[in-house]
C-alpha cells in the first residue's frame, strides 16, 4: 500500500460506517459497534482487581516452583 492511499482515522471511520450501514442497516450496525465496548473492563483496572485478590507469596511460590517447606 502506498502512503498516499492510507486513510485518515476520520476517513476510515466514515467509510467503514457507510459500508456497515449499507450491508447491515442501522440497528445491526449499532449492535455491532456496541459489541466492542459493552461490559469490557479496561485492562489496567482488570489487572488491579486481580492483584487485589492475589496472595503474593503463594503466587511467587507457584511461579518459581519454590517449596515453602524447604
Amino acid at each position: 500500500m502506498i502512503a498516499d492511499n492510507i486513510l485518515t482515522e476520520e476517513q476510515l471511520i466514515q467509510q467503514a460506517t457507510e459500508v456497515l450501514m449499507s450491508k447491515l442497516g442501522l440497528v445491526e450496525t449499532l449492535r455491532f459497534l456496541a459489541l466492542t465496548t459493552r461490559g469490557r473492563v479496561e485492562s489496567v483496572e482488570r489487572h488491579r482487581a486481580w492483584q487485589a485478590t492475589l496472595d503474593g507469596d503463594a503466587f511467587c511460590d507457584q511461579v518459581f516452583h519454590e517449596d515453602p517447606e524447604a
